[in-house]
């Protein structure tokens, strides 16, 4: 059953990154090492905010757990997304007699900057600070953020590697196997996109003013083109796009917001899901907010 439910997963993955070899072969690969692994988790955690919930307590008695790591670099609000982690959570505590904790580690140094973000999203679940790298360092993880989110059984065991947060695919694949159900699915029609300029430079300019790119992305293909998600590398990026199909022949734009926090030079992406073979499509702004 194990090794069936791995091909599975395998072809689920394939499928998802079939036009990526390199990027196919990577994950196939660390899901191989991982598939089965027990999660180790410190003798004491330090909870960033006292809930009443202990460590203790979401590992005891829960069918599967959701864990994601949360390192400190680059922008803390941008990897924790934890507006993102709410609709999950309200997501599988809809779902009729499944047993789910969530279980979020991270070694973020700055404790006040962390509490304000739980405040502000009104993050219900507690957040275990690994300053020390305990947890990090017993489970060799990797240093890809993609590839530090979990999906784990009852005996803490990998079932499912993936950040179900960044990616709709791993996410209805954490749900699927929640629920039991076959996480294959070869039904999805794809299409193909062409896209112009995958990178904007925006030049330089006063920081305290907002920006504008477009990207226009052409469906090439013979299926309608349907953008699933749009996620952004940080909390100053925004896109707005229509929720419509595109028909063969026609386009999308991509309405690109950026807003500097301080004077930086600047690299942003912006991860486009969509039923594109060559999906999830990478876009890129630069410049220097002076």
């Amino acid at each position: 059953m194990k090794n069936s439910f791995l091909l599975m997963l395998l072809l689920f993955l394939s499928l998802i990154f079939s036009c990526q070899d390199g990027k196919r072969s990577q994950i196939i690969s660390l899901l191989q090492e991982w598939e089965g692994k027990e999660i180790i988790f410190p003798e004491k955690s330090i909870i960033s905010i006292q809930y009443s919930d202990t460590l203790s307590q979401l590992l005891i008695d829960s069918e599967y757990k959701i864990l994601t790591y949360i390192d400190s670099a680059g922008c803390t609000d941008c990897k924790l997304k934890l507006f993102l982690w709410n609709k999950l959570i309200h997501a599988v505590d809809s779902l009729n007699g499944m047993n789910v904790s969530f279980i979020f580690y991270s070694n973020m140094r700055n404790k006040d900057e962390s509490e304000r973000l739980i405040r502000r999203d009104n993050f219900a679940y507690p957040i275990f600070l690994d300053v020390q790298n305990q947890f990090y360092q017993l489970n060799n993880l990797s240093a890809n953020i993609t590839y530090q989110t979990f999906l784990l059984d009852r005996s803490n065991r990998v079932i499912a590697i993936g950040n179900p947060i960044h990616n709709p695919q791993i996410k209805e694949l954490y749900l699927n196997i929640i629920q039991e159900k076959c996480p294959v699915s070869n039904k999805e029609v794809r299409t193909e996109v062409d896209i112009k300029d995958k990178s904007i430079f925006l030049g330089k300019f006063d920081w305290q003013q907002e920006q504008k790119a477009v990207f226009t992305l052409k469906n090439t293909g013979t299926n309608p083109l349907v953008v699933d998600n749009v996620s952004t590398s940080c909390g100053c990026t925004s896109v707005d796009y229509s929720k419509e199909p595109v028909r063969p022949g026609n386009s999308i734009l991509l309405n690109v917001t950026y807003k500097a926090d301080d004077p930086e030079h600047f690299d942003k992406t912006i991860t486009v899901y969509c039923n594109a073979e060559s999906s999830p499509v990478v876009l890129r702004i630069t410049g220097d907010a002076e």
